[in-house]
């Protein structure tokens, strides 16, 4: 068997961002994915048109560029040829009838179009901003989430750590009508707690509500130039340059395990690959309990997805014309819901089985901030819809049938016809100008990465019993697993989806630490 330090299993943003940090610290680390590309629920292709450069699953890198990884790698991937370009007006709401809500770069900005809240929100927020995103950077079962209680606590007082904790685990919905008089505030950001696999009216999603809405303030909404690849082929790059390798086809059907220490891997072509210091899995737990590993069957049973996801890429001859404000056409991502109440709505249609009848449709236009990734003139547009469910039961607006509930492709384009007639009675160009439209539904989700189980765009339903602390789940929760030198990483685990790359950073740093202390 080949020798290795560590070998990692799956290729998305965490396993990357891990390997990269491991082979700075002198790892040899080997990256096995079983798909054709590189970069997980990374990818870049000419998905509608030649010429027309799609991110076809995730678009938007702002938990990236602000997060631990990129403050560690940032300048090592910039000499590999990744630049990010950013964007003055990075989102904003659009009504059905026709009144939009930005928000914007700066405090002054964000009190003009939300009110005076917003400057009270944000001053509140700043002095324990550590402390929230701590919560989200730090591995919680571990001696650092107990200095990061043990901090919240001397600073807070008893008291003021318990209402902190409270306002955590506040819904999205108590936390809007609480803070702002404004429904445009509310129609704002309630929209942004689904990007966080949640809906307004979950535990936590009043605090993930918040992080964003600063996030979004500060950061922007940063993307790489000539596509999301760009950052997977940075990152490559720079594990390769070090050692380590990152290989294509090359399917992982189980972790090798000797005396209750992890020690490999077995290919399905039945080559084994050794790791003397750990393997790093990254994928759901119904991968790793149900199919990696013997005798954990149960772990793999438990765990439960979320609701599904659809996408829609068109590639138009020309950009969208947005009708009233003209700051539309410069925003890169435009979400068109009625309001906190409609988001609500469709969460809980989706959730009952239903197919939302006026669903929060995300309206991305990443040539407002990268002119090179479609043809001079052309417009392009990237479509996400969140609030779907995998078994189709019924349709809440009554207008399509859903057959036996599976996502046929019959099923995908109707539905996807209602998205495009929504978008249109805004974007009055758009049925005109499209060139193709390519439409991903949940099946096919699943059916490009088998960590997107059941579409499930989030890898497992993030439910308080599900998240932070016992993320992904009470009986095993964390990043380390019942097989000692086996770590768990990735959306499946704490701090949860996204493109921060926080479990693949913080199991790096866990594991380098280790080393110091056991030279």
């Amino acid at each position: 068997m080949a020798d290795h330090d560590a070998v990692v299993v799956g290729s998305g943003i965490n396993s990357l961002a891990c390997a990269a940090l491991l082979g700075r610290g002198g790892w040899n680390v080997r990256v096995l994915e079983r798909e054709d590309e590189l970069g997980g629920a990374i990818r870049t292709a000419e998905l509608t048109e030649p010429g027309y450069l799609h991110d076809v699953f995730s678009a938007w890198h702002p938990l990236w560029v602000g997060g631990a990884a990129h403050a560690e790698l940032g300048d090592d991937l910039a000499a590999r040829g990744l630049e990010y370009l950013n964007t003055d007006h990075p989102t904003a709401t659009l009504t059905p009838d026709g009144e939009a809500t930005f928000l914007l770069r700066s405090t002054e900005a964000n009190v003009a179009e939300l009110g005076p809240e917003w400057a009270g929100a944000v001053e509140s927020f700043f002095p324990n901003a550590d402390l929230a995103f701590g919560v989200l950077g730090t591995e919680l079962w571990s001696r650092d989430g107990l200095r990061l209680a043990l901090r919240a606590y001397r600073r807070l007082g008893p008291r003021g750590a318990v209402e902190f904790t409270g306002n955590v685990l506040a819904s999205s919905r108590d936390w809007l009508t609480d803070t702002f008089a404004s429904e445009r505030a509310h129609g704002v950001l309630a929209p942004w707690v689904l990007h966080t696999g949640l809906g307004p009216d979950a535990a936590g999603s009043g605090f993930m509500t918040q992080v964003i809405g600063v996030a979004v303030q500060e950061g922007g909404m940063p993307v790489p130039r000539g596509g999301g690849a760009r950052l997977v082929d940075a990152l490559v790059r720079l594990i390769e340059d070090h050692g380590g390798s990152c290989e294509t086809g090359r399917d992982v059907e189980r972790v090798l395990v000797r005396d209750g220490k992890a020690t490999g891997v077995r290919l399905a072509d039945g080559q084994e690959l050794s790791a003397s210091r750990a393997v790093i899995a990254n994928v759901t737990p119904t991968q790793l309990y149900g199919r990696l590993l013997d005798g954990h069957e149960e772990l793999a049973r438990r765990f439960r997805y979320g609701r599904s996801e659809m996408q829609i890429h068109f590639a138009l001859s020309e950009p969208p014309r947005w009708e009233g404000d003209e700051r539309l056409d410069k925003t890169a991502i435009v979400h068109l819901t009625p309001g906190l109440d409609g988001v609500s709505r469709a969460v809980n249609e989706a959730e009952r089985g239903l197919l939302p009848a006026d669903a929060t449709v995300v309206v991305g236009q990443p040539l407002t901030i990268d002119e090179s990734r479609a043809p001079a003139g052309a417009g392009m547009l990237w479509i996400q819809l969140q609030e779907l469910p995998w078994h189709v039961k019924g349709d809440a607006a009554a207008e399509l049938d859903p057959g036996d509930g599976t996502w046929t492709e019959e099923l995908r384009e109707r539905y996807a016809d209602r998205i495009q007639a929504r978008i249109a009675r805004h974007v009055p160009n758009l049925e005109s100008s499209i060139r193709k439209r390519v439409t991903l539904s949940p099946a096919d989700l699943q059916a490009a990465n088998v960590n997107l189980h059941h579409g499930d765009p989030y890898s497992g339903a993030l439910a308080l019993d599900q998240n932070l602390l016992w993320r992904p789940f009470p009986a095993s929760p964390g990043h380390a697993t019942p097989v000692e030198r086996l770590w768990h990483i990735g959306a499946s685990t704490h701090p949860g989806p996204g493109l921060g790359a926080g479990s693949g950073t913080l199991v790096a740093k866990r594991l380098l630490r280790r080393r110091l202390l056991h030279r």
